[in-house]
């Protein structure tokens, strides 16, 4: 057994049994990895694939029970070369964060610009994806740190953290006459063609329940995934836009305004996300408190590594 047979079984998983697909991104050949995968299904004396002639179709029983101990492994070789790192290259390094446009456009430059002067010599990867790509990328072990509003929280093998709250608010030209109308309603708000959110980003889901609740359909005319999107199509007059209250500035944004609504949508909670039992680097511990001064690196420590009561 090595770690290359087993770094092929748990690309074979992640590429959905697509062994060229696994051959192309471990630069290896088809033929190697099938030899790799059958040399340690003999060395185990099980079969960890169903197959059906040469195609993998899937996980047997023995295979399944498998996946998460070499997962552990190799989660662990990654945790001692960060390890070594940490205490031969205190002050340099690499990390990377993926978030979302609203993050890093809007609510990160302030917390990079400090975490930069700080450490000048870590070089800072920000990725800026969809929450569900983040949470690949956290288990992938491509990133360390995942900040997003939706997708991240509830899943066992990640550790979440609140980082800010905030509130949809709604954004019109200098001249719109919701404007002048108070108090603005939900009602008031679906007679206007609107401008939000693709589904699954930004609190999509929480706009889309309160006008539910309230027994209407709004006519969204147009979806973006993030709010410069919106607020270029609002400023042509095609409609109403729905976004991030934070993702608004009155310098930048100069021909919109911001009209704030607290009570029409629910609040939202951004959250930093970790890979459970991945090993961060005192630099990246500094990050995460940077945003969440609170938070101490005894926390975060103790949640990414829980002790295990011994009976």
């Amino acid at each position: 057994m090595n770690f290359q047979q087993l770094r092929i079984v748990r690309e074979t998983v992640r590429r959905h049994f697509n062994l060229t697909e696994v051959a192309n991104e471990l630069y290896t050949a088809q033929s190697g990895v099938s030899k790799h995968l059958k040399d340690l299904e003999d060395e185990l004396g099980v079969e960890l694939f169903v197959r059906r002639g040469k195609r993998l179709l899937g996980l047997t029983e023995p295979g399944k029970q498998l996946l998460p101990i070499v997962e552990r492994i190799l989660l662990d070789t990654q945790n001692i070369k960060r390890l070594s790192e940490q205490f031969s290259q205190q002050d340099t390094g690499h990390l990377a964060l993926a978030t979302t446009h609203t993050q890093a456009r809007y609510v990160l430059p302030v917390v990079v610009t400090r975490f930069k002067q700080t450490f000048p010599k870590v070089h800072l990867e920000l990725r800026q994806c969809g929450p569900t790509e983040i949470v690949t990328l956290l288990r992938a072990g491509q990133v360390d740190i995942g900040i997003a509003t939706e997708a991240v929280g509830g899943e066992a093998d990640l550790v979440t953290f609140p980082f800010y709250q905030w509130q949809h608010a709604l954004i019109v030209p200098d001249d719109h006459p919701l404007i002048d109308v108070q108090p603005l309603t939900l009602e008031v708000i679906a007679d206007y063609p609107l401008i939000t959110y693709h589904h699954g980003y930004t609190g999509r889901s929480r706009i889309d329940a309160a006008f539910a609740r309230a027994g209407l359909t709004p006519d969204v005319v147009m979806s973006a995934l993030d709010a410069d999107v919106i607020k270029a199509y609002v400023e042509l007059g095609l409609g109403v836009g729905i976004i991030a209250a934070p993702a608004y500035h009155p310098a930048r944004d100069a021909g919109l305004r911001l009209l704030d609504a607290p009570s029409l949508f629910e609040i939202n909670t951004t959250y930093l996300a970790l890979r459970r039992g991945h090993y961060l680097r005192d630099y990246a511990l500094r990050f995460i408190t940077d945003c969440v001064p609170a938070l101490s690196v005894e926390q975060i420590k103790a949640a990414v590594f829980p002790k295990v009561a011994i009976a």
